[in-house]
């Protein structure tokens, strides 16, 4: 089957990966804009039944099973062990994971035990991604956060000793109040244990959170020269420390960068599983309904969870095969852009070309989305 992409034809590939949102935190951090709710144990067992009948209603778009799964939310740690393990043993008993390379579960620092940590190994989990945030116990109480530093080297060390080798640590600058000494600090903690992986993201103040609102009214400052002068830190610093910055705000050792991520910057399909959840499927993108209750009302009922659909045409196609595969070490076919605006460009030093492609420079690199938005 083929699409028409442009001034090209590609080969639809199969389904490969799986993204499933677990909506549960023990606390609602004030800066998150993603669909999420208070953790009620009520509720959880009939939540992971459902997210199970949602894989069987929507298995036959996965023929040849997936390549990667990434368990996001929320907090997928915030399900108990028992819950955890019956949901990953159902998507065993559900999904052909013989071509399987990745399946990551992001971690909270405070919600993670030996225990669990050994049912999620002995589950098929491959990658955990922990969400440390901040090193510095200041900051985690202005970000609303439930763990301390000591608590999140803790968690660190639990999946380590459990055996664990490919686990990202991710972190923020840009913070409020947050000065470079402080970002280096953090840095240099992180580095030191020696994590295959690291993420590393500038705060942005997202509409419908607190922080926004804060923002807003003058309570929390920004600075974009701040925020450049932390990117440069945090790029010099793990690249010295023999981190490859494969996506702007990523860094792995080599061989541990993420598959599931590079295939949505690569602008592959995927299957969103859960409240909220968005699917990319040929020309079409959906998204669950954003309440965990009415999702999980809906399948158990046989009924769709989907909320809404949108119809993609090959400019939606391109503009975001720019916006992301740019973001990325392999950046993007040059062909995708007009010759002119590639120039300027690299007359000011943001753009060069590698194999064919057009990859944003280091210096283009603390200027992304304006490139990005230069070339559409």
């Amino acid at each position: 089957m083929n699409r028409d992409f442009g001034h090209k034809v590609e080969k639809l590939e199969p389904l490969r990966h799986i993204y499933v949102h677990i909506p549960f935190c023990a606390r609602i951090c004030p800066y998150c804009a993603f669909y999420k709710d208070r953790l009620d144990r009520s509720e959880t067992e009939r939540f992971c039944t459902a997210i199970l009948a949602e894989i069987e209603q929507r298995a036959t778009n996965l023929p040849v099973g997936p390549v990667t799964i990434f368990f996001g939310g929320g907090t997928p740690t915030a399900l108990s062990t028992s819950q955890l393990e019956g949901l990953l043993k159902g998507f065993h008993q559900r999904l052909d994971l013989s071509r399987l390379k990745e399946w990551t579960v992001e971690a909270n620092p405070g919600s993670v035990s030996p225990r669990k940590a050994a049912m999620l190994r002995d589950s098929g989990i491959t990658r955990i991604s922990l969400g440390v945030q901040s090193w510095d116990d200041k900051l985690l109480r202005l970000l609303g956060r439930e763990h301390n530093a000591a608590q999140a080297e803790n968690s660190f060390q639990i999946f380590r000793e459990t055996g664990f080798s490919n686990i990202s640590i991710d972190l923020m600058f840009g913070l409020p109040g947050q000065t470079s000494a402080q970002w280096r600090e953090t840095l240099e903690k992180t580095i030191s244990l020696e994590p295959n992986h690291i993420s590393a993201y500038c705060l942005t103040y997202e509409e419908d959170t607190d922080f926004f609102q804060r923002h807003a009214r003058g309570e929390l400052q920004s600075s974009e020269t701040e925020e450049a002068s932390h990117f440069q830190i945090a790029m010099d610093a793990l690249e010295a420390a023999g981190y490859e910055q494969y996506e702007i705000s990523n860094y792995a050792r080599p061989g541990f960068a993420s598959l599931h991520n590079h295939a949505y910057w690569a602008g592959s399909d995927y299957l969103g599983i859960g409240p909220s959840a968005f699917s990319t499927v040929a020309w079409e993108r959906s998204q669950n309904v954003a309440d965990y209750r009415v999702y999980s009302d809906r399948v158990l009922a046989g009924e769709s969870p989907t909320a809404s659909i949108e119809k993609l045409t090959s400019e939606n196609k391109r503009s975001e095969r720019i916006a992301l595969s740019l973001r990325t070490r392999d950046g993007l076919p040059a062909m995708l852009v007009q010759a002119q605006k590639a120039r300027e460009l690299f007359e000011l030093g943001l753009l060069e070309q590698m194999n064919g492609n057009l990859v944003l420079t280091r210096r283009g690199r603390a200027v992304a989305d304006s490139v990005a938005e230069a070339l559409l």
